[in-house]
């Protein structure tokens, strides 16, 4: 059918099918049955120009010929650092868990990795390497197969893995660096104290931390950890007198921010396939100027 003047795609389409509904004219255009001027034509709001011609194929020819579009790949709910065949580095969200709990929560950091691979292999996983807590923000990673994470969780065990953050504290530090010593306990509560080192089930964690920048309100510290203990850097920056912003559990004053002001900005490892050692890092999301 030839038309005179400008039209929709899909209406052109309803006037030589008047008695079809609407639903099977968007699955004819979909099936690549629906020709202007003899080019298969998807989209049901396509403008038909004056003097085109709208044809329609069957549906062996439109199989053959012209198949359907493939459908857009989601946008994934991750924001990705690095990835390769063997790795993928993540920035993780403030507020997001990394892993599910024992509560089995749908939506955490892992599960929103795993969705992304399977989007291109069903069989795809994301093998969990390390955690963050939910409260902080920054680079995590994930390896795709079971001897690679077992590579990473090494070399974090032995304590290679070079790790960076930065927390913006109330107050500012009378030194300029120094190292934070301690033991911790969690109790049933998943409350973290500090204790002495003979009690038992305690965990040591040494925390080494130097000033980047200050005003009269706030600090910016960069942080490295030798220990990945729960709630390490909080509790042994609240021991100074210097308590994360917006973390009220330990001491701040308030949450103006609308977040615990902890970033976990780089890691430094060795990639568990070429043995190289490689950095990735994420933003610092805050600071005294920000």
């Amino acid at each position: 059918m030839k038309f005179e003047q400008d039209i929709e795609l899909i209406e052109a389409v309803a006037l030589q099918f008047p008695n079809s509904k609407r639903n099977t004219l968007r699955k004819m255009l979909t099936a690549g049955r629906v020709l202007v001027d003899g080019k298969p034509i998807h989209k049901a709001k396509h403008i038909v120009n004056a003097g085109s011609t709208v044809t329609i194929s069957d549906k062996e020819s439109a199989a053959k010929n012209t198949p359907p579009p493939m459908p857009k790949k989601r946008q994934p709910r991750i924001k990705i650092l690095f990835e390769d065949t063997d790795i993928i580095v993540v920035n993780k969200q403030a507020g997001l868990l990394s892993v599910a709990t024992d509560k089995m929560e749908p939506d955490t950091l892992h599960s929103r990795v795993v969705d992304y691979l399977q989007e291109e292999n069903e069989k795809a996983w994301a093998f969990i390497v390390h955690r963050l807590d939910r409260e902080t923000s920054g680079t995590m990673i994930f390896a795709k197969h079971k001897q690679h994470k077992d590579y990473l969780q090494e070399q974090f065990a032995e304590r290679s893995v070079h790790r960076v953050y930065h927390a913006l504290v109330q107050g500012k530090p009378e030194q300029d660096k120094g190292t934070i010593h301690e033991w911790l306990l969690e109790d049933k509560f998943l409350r973290v104290r500090t204790v002495n080192k003979k009690t038992p089930n305690a965990k040591e964690a040494i925390t080494h931390w130097s000033l980047e920048d200050s005003d009269d309100i706030a600090s910016l510290l960069m942080l490295t950890i030798e220990t990945g203990r729960r709630h390490q850097i909080r509790v042994g920056l609240a021991n100074l007198g210097l308590p994360v912003v917006g973390d009220e559990e330990h001491g701040a004053e308030g949450n103006p921010i609308g977040r615990i002001a902890l970033h976990a900005t780089a890691l430094e490892l060795l990639h568990p396939v070429s043995d190289d050692p490689v950095r990735f890092e994420s933003p610092i999301p805050f600071g005294p100027e920000r």
